[in-house]
């Protein structure tokens, strides 16, 4: 009768063994009775029937899709090739498990074809500035194409982008070029400012003899402070004046003989 118990006893702790499944909190367990389905296991201790209930776990954390080496031609017929990484978790654990087989394969498949839908109908120039509002778009397409798989996108990024060679030449000469415009501009308006304040200093040192005067001693003191070997001798702006008046005084000398000459000899003729 002992015996009889005992074994009865290990009897049940064994059938108990097959009827408790635990199901870890980062996954669901979907209950196939008999192969159709018939519920979901939430994460602790759950009880199936032996034989009759086949559970297959679904994993429910984010996974990284690394989608790697994606050739593309942009809408202006360059062509580009981008690597993109694609964060992805199932949210409906039957549908991740019924509808599709390689959940992970299936999403990648979509974010390529989807890239290279976007990309096509983009210019280069897009496709490099406003990755931004690339990426938002494919996050979409790739959302919507997923959603029957049970499956929600998060995040989508484009690791990186890589053009021709010859493009990227003819793209470095364009910035060059567009560098070199803006300092000519830059330069340019630099050299109007000044001019205007040159000719306004021009117009107020003219006005004011004294400021003239300060100006030229101003300058003798930075000469001095840049080079002391060099002499400067500092005259007075009266004896510039007067050298000029010297000068136009003698030329006018030494022309009018010359003057008187003719007349001469064009009073005869003229009688």
């Amino acid at each position: 009768m002992m015996q009889t118990g005992v074994i009865t006893a290990l009897g049940v702790l064994f059938i108990l063994l097959f009827c408790i499944r635990m199901v870890n909190q980062y996954s669901r367990g979907v209950v196939l009775r008999l192969g159709k389905f018939s519920r979901v296991l939430t994460p602790g201790l759950n009880f199936v029937i032996p034989w009759i209930d086949r559970i297959r776990f679904v994993d429910m954390r984010t996974v990284t899709s690394r989608v790697p080496d994606i050739d593309a031609i942009t809408r202006d017929s360059v062509p580009v090739k981008l690597v993109v990484a694609v964060w992805n978790a199932v949210v409906d654990a039957p549908a991740a498990l019924l509808n599709v087989n390689d959940r992970e394969l299936a999403v990648v498949q979509v974010a390529i074809t989807s890239l290279r839908s976007v990309i096509g109908q983009q210019d280069l120039d897009r496709v490099l500035h406003s990755q931004g509002e690339i990426v938002q778009t494919l996050r979409a397409m790739i959302d919507e194409a997923t959603e029957p798989w049970g499956v929600k996108v998060s995040r989508v990024e484009i690791l990186s982008i890589t053009i021709p060679e010859s493009m990227q030449k003819v793209m470095a000469l364009e910035a060059e070029a567009q560098r070199e415009k803006r300092a000519r501009i830059i330069k340019a308006e630099g050299e109007l400012e000044a001019s205007r304040k040159l000719a306004e200093a021009a117009r107020i040192i003219g006005a004011t003899p004294a400021a003239l005067e300060l100006r030229r001693f101003q300058m003798i003191q930075e000469i001095g402070q840049e080079n002391n070997s060099t002499t400067v001798i500092l005259m007075p702006t009266d004896f510039g004046d007067m050298a000029r008046n010297t000068a136009l005084a003698t030329a006018l000398n030494e022309h009018k003989p010359l003057v008187d000459r003719t007349r001469e000899d064009e009073s005869p003729a003229s009688s």
